[in-house]
């Protein structure tokens, strides 16, 4: 358990630099990180970082269809982190 906390946990604070990075890339005109990749940082676990930066640097707040993305990847995320909690219930 504590392998997992400790993934996730890495796994949001790089999500969260990543958004920062692409905030001060986009503010200078330098090449930005791709949203197949903030993304992909949500997807393996990073979801929580990808709200909570969005929130705390104002970046991709609007954006489509990055926002329905990345709904989705945490639509499918509580659904599956349901699954294995109902599974794990006695009587299943």
């Amino acid at each position: 358990m504590i392998y997992i906390l400790t993934v996730l946990t890495a796994a949001n604070l790089w999500t969260m630099l990543r958004f920062w990075q692409d905030k001060a890339r986009a503010r200078n005109g330098q090449r930005r990180v791709p949203e197949s990749a903030l993304l992909g940082l949500a997807f393996i676990g990073g979801t929580p970082g990808a709200y909570l930066a969005r929130h705390l640097f104002r970046h991709k707040t609007r954006k489509q269809p990055f926002s329905t993305y990345l709904t989705l990847i945490a639509v499918l995320q509580l659904g599956a982190i349901a699954g294995l909690v109902w599974a794990q219930m006695p009587n299943n």
